[in-house]
């Protein structure tokens, strides 16, 4: 991404303003900042659903621009914080992306992402029927199903926004050094409010305002940007940071 700017038709004042990123293979990149600042825009520009009004978004070689760009979709699991679950079976809704149909695998995504053994203590396991939006799970149920359903289709780049905020602290980390260790061919952007969540990223973008204004490691930002400073600051303690990356 670089140079975007972006700003909704009538808008009096663009969303995104000049913001640029780079990511590189097998790289943990995270995006952090208040509510409002522009974060998931972000990850909607990458994604195709936006164009911007200003810059150049180009993903595996394919410009924004080009139409064979919703190719670039297909080569990237995209979990939101509230993932839409539908009407089925627990099987059918990892597997709905994925063009592996092998039960293995399957299990194999769910466990990584920290979901197989509640599925296995449901009466019907995968077999189990869910309700409209996912109903009978929990808020982190669903987001640990959305992240299975991700992993399923093999991606080449995992975009999580805002895909842990419903998990507790421990459920968190464990789950982002599971993914971390067993999925280190895969190139992940984190996008979170939640500074435990990525102080362990090999780099963190800070937006403000639309713009970005630090980029750095968590102990980098921690020491010089006053935004990073202001979120960080206001969720752990000293001590809980400086043991970060």
């Amino acid at each position: 991404i670089e140079k975007i700017t972006f700003s909704h038709k009538g808008a009096d004042k663009p969303i995104l303003y000049n913001a640029s990123l780079m990511l590189f293979p097998r790289e943990i990149l995270a995006i952090t900042g208040k509510s409002g600042c522009g974060k998931s825009t972000l990850v909607k520009l990458i994604l195709g659903i936006h164009t911007p009004s200003e810059g150049r978004i180009n993903a595996f070689g394919i410009p924004h621009t080009h139409s064979d760009y919703f190719q670039v979709r297909q080569r990237i699991g995209t979990v939101l914080q509230d993932d839409y679950l539908f009407k089925g079976s627990i099987a059918d809704n990892i597997m709905f992306f994925s063009e592996i149909r092998d039960h293995e695998h399957m299990r194999k995504c769910a466990s990584l992402a920290l979901i197989d053994s509640d599925i296995m203590a449901m009466p019907m396991g995968y077999q189990t029927l869910l309700g409209e939006t996912g109903g009978g799970l929990s808020g982190g149920q669903k987001q640990r199903l959305a992240i299975a359903r991700a992993l399923a289709r093999k991606p080449e780049i995992l975009i999580f926004d805002d895909s842990f905020s419903a998990l507790d602290y421990k459920t968190d980390r464990k789950l982002r050094q599971e993914l971390a260790e067993k999925t280190q061919d895969m190139t992940k952007l984190i996008v979170a409010q939640r500074i435990s969540t990525i102080m362990d990223a090999d780099q963190i973008l800070v937006l403000d305002q639309g713009k970005v204004v630090g980029q750095g490691t968590h102990k980098e930002l921690l020491a010089n940007n006053e935004v990073y400073q202001e979120i960080a600051y206001s969720q752990l303690s000293k001590e809980e940071l400086e043991n970060g990356k």
